[in-house]
C-alpha cells in the first residue's frame, strides 16, 4: 500500500515536471496562417466620357447695360412723383411731373403771335396781288410793288419764326413731363414733391439701371487673348457667370468683345460679355467668376475632382482593379471643370476611381465600395484629424 502511494506521487511529479518543461521550452508548433486585412471601405465613381468644354476662367464684375441719371431739362416745381423706389419701369413711363402752367402760357403766346403774323401776311399778299396788274397798266409805281413784295417776304419770315417759337414752347412743355428713357429698375429717390428743380442741379431725381440684358466685364491673362480671338472667329462663345464661391450658376450669356488694349500694369486684357439675365440673378456691382468656353473636346474623360491626389510623382488616382484591389495610376490633368477634372491621359473609359477614403489606401490594398456618407470611409489621416 505504501509502495503504491509512492509510485502515484512519482507519476504526478513527473507529469507536473513535463508540463512545466513544455511551458518553459515549447516545441516547434505548426505555422499559423497569416491574418488577412479586411477591405478598406471607399466611395467610388465611374469615369465619364463625353464632350467636354475647354474653358478659360476669370474674375469680373457685373455692370448695368445702361445707367441713366434722371434730371430735369427745364426749371420747375415738382407736382407729382410717379414711381416707387425699386420699381421696374419701361421706356416712356412717367417719372415725375413739373408744374406745366408757365410753359403752357408760353406756348399759347407763341401761337397767338403766329396767328397775328399770318393775318398780316394774308393782307400783304392780297395787296401785292392787287398792285402787280396795276403796275402793268401804269396805275401803280414799281416802288409800290417792290415795297409790298418786301413786306410779304418779311411777314413770311415772321410766320416761320413764330412756328419755331411754337415748336420750342411745345418742347419746353414736354420737358415738364419727365419720363424714363430706358427699361430698367429705379433706385433711391433724391427729390420730393414740392421741390424746385433746376437743369444745373447735380443730384438726379432718380437713377435707373437697365438689368435686362446686363453686362459682365472680366479679365484674362494676355497669353489667352490669341486663343479667344481665334475661337471668336469661328462663332459666338458661350460665357457662364458663377457666384463668388464659384458654385452657383447665375447666368449664361455670350462674349461681346475683347478690349482693344492690354493693361501693361497687370498683363491682362478686359473682356465684356452680355447676359439676358431673365431671372435677375446678376446685379450691377456684383463680383462673379466667369467661365468662357473656347472649344469642345470630344470623347473627353472626366473624374470627380476629389479623385485626384497629389504625390511626389505628380497627380494620381486610385482605380479599382477587377480583383477588388486599389491600384495607383499616374494621370495628366487638363481642364478643371465645376467639380470635375478632365484627364488628358492615364485613364480609360471603363475605369472606376476612388473618390473618398484614399488616406487608408496603398497600392494593392483590398477595397469595398460603400454608399456616400458611410461612417467607415475616412477622408483624413489620424495626424490631420488630430490637428483639426
Amino acid at each position: 500500500m505504501k509502495k503504491r502511494s509512492i509510485f502515484a506521487g512519482l507519476c504526478v511529479a513527473v507529469c507536473a515536471g513535463a508540463l512545466a518543461a513544455a511551458r518553459l521550452y515549447p516545441s516547434e508548433a505548426a505555422p499559423e496562417s497569416p491574418e488577412v486585412s479586411p477591405p478598406v471601405p471607399v466611395n467610388t465613381a465611374k469615369v465619364q466620357v463625353g464632350d467636354v468644354p475647354i474653358m478659360l476662367t476669370g474674375i469680373g464684375s457685373v455692370q448695368a447695360y445702361n445707367v441713366v441719371d434722371v434730371h430735369t431739362q427745364v426749371p420747375g416745381t415738382i407736382q407729382q412723383i410717379a414711381f416707387v423706389e425699386g420699381q421696374t419701369v419701361h421706356k416712356g413711363s412717367l417719372i415725375a411731373q413739373l408744374d406745366p402752367r408757365p410753359y403752357q402760357a408760353a406756348l399759347q403766346q407763341a401761337e397767338a403771335t403766329r396767328a397775328r403774323d399770318e393775318a398780316q401776311l394774308t393782307n400783304a399778299q392780297v395787296n401785292l396781288n392787287r398792285f402787280t396788274p396795276l403796275l402793268k397798266q401804269g396805275f401803280a409805281s414799281a416802288q409800290q410793288v417792290t415795297d409790298q413784295a418786301a413786306q410779304v417776304s418779311q411777314l413770311q419770315a415772321s410766320v416761320a419764326a413764330d412756328k419755331a417759337t411754337i415748336f420750342n414752347a411745345q418742347t419746353q412743355l414736354g420737358y415738364a413731363t419727365i419720363t424714363s428713357p430706358i427699361d430698367g429698375v429705379t433706385g433711391i429717390r433724391h427729390v420730393d414733391i414740392g421741390n424746385i428743380v433746376q437743369p444745373s442741379t447735380t443730384t438726379p431725381i432718380v437713377t435707373i439701371t437697365q438689368t435686362q440684358p446686363i453686362s459682365v466685364v472680366f479679365t484674362l491673362p494676355q497669353k489667352d487673348v490669341p486663343q479667344v480671338q481665334s475661337a471668336m472667329a469661328k462663332g459666338t462663345l458661350k460665357t457662364l457667370a458663377y457666384d463668388q464661391d464659384d458654385h452657383t450658376l447665375l447666368g449664361e450669356g455670350s462674349l461681346l468683345l475683347v478690349n482693344n488694349t492690354i493693361s501693361q500694369a497687370s498683363g491682362t486684357a478686359e473682356l465684356k460679355a452680355t447676359f439676358p439675365n431673365e431671372n435677375r440673378a446678376l446685379w450691377p456691382g456684383e463680383f462673379v467668376n466667369v467661365h468662357l468656353t473656347v472649344a469642345d473636346r470630344h470623347d473627353g474623360i472626366t473624374v470627380p475632382l476629389a479623385a485626384v491626389q497629389q504625390g511626389q510623382g505628380g497627380p494620381f488616382v486610385f482605380i479599382v482593379a477587377p480583383d477588388g484591389t486599389a491600384r495607383t495610376r499616374q494621370v495628366a490633368i487638363g481642364e478643371t471643370l465645376v467639380g470635375r477634372t478632365l484627364i488628358d491621359h492615364g485613364l480609360q473609359a471603363d475605369n472606376t476611381v476612388v473618390t473618398a477614403g484614399q488616406y487608408r489606401l496603398s497600392d494593392g490594398a483590398a477595397v469595398v465600395s460603400v454608399a456616400s456618407g458611410d461612417p467607415g470611409v475616412q477622408d483624413s489621416t489620424e495626424a490631420s484629424a488630430g490637428m483639426l
